[in-house]
Order: C-alpha cells, then structure tokens, then sequence
C-alpha cells in the first residue's frame, strides 16, 4: 500500500511537470490506477477497533481522489 500510495504522490508531481498534454494525461492516469489500487488494499486491510473509523475515512479520501483524476481526464480531452 506505501508503494501505491506514494506513487500517487510522486506521479501528480510529474504531472504537473509535464512537458506534453499527452504526458500529463498519461501521468494523470497512472494517478488514478494508483489510488485505485491503494484503495483496494485498504478495503483488504483488517484494522483493529481503534483504526476502523480511520480506514473508512481514507477509503472516502481514496474515492474522492479517483473522482478528482476522473474529473481532470475528462476535462483534458
């Protein structure tokens, strides 16, 4: 989950470096996969009691995020 997570991270970065259209929406399609699959995991995850509340929270964050790159794709084209 740290590797999908921070690729996230690492890949808006590029994005917004980009040096082509082409590369930035190709960069921010790499943003949503990798928050896709972070939220795949967290959904896996089996926190303990204390954590449950904070697993959902970031599965909301995880969901809102896939809209957000959703969003900025469509408005891309």
């Amino acid at each position: 989950m740290v590797r999908s997570g921070g690729s996230v991270g690492a890949n808006y970065i590029e994005a917004d470096e980009a040096l082509s259209k082409k590369d930035f929406i190709l960069r921010i399609k790499i943003c949503r996969k990798e928050i896709k699959e972070s939220r795949f995991w967290l959904e896996l995850s089996e926190p303990n009691e204390e954590f449950k509340a904070e697993k959902e929270e970031l599965i909301n964050e995880a969901t809102q995020l896939m809209k957000i790159f959703g969003s900025i794709l469509e408005k891309s084209k």
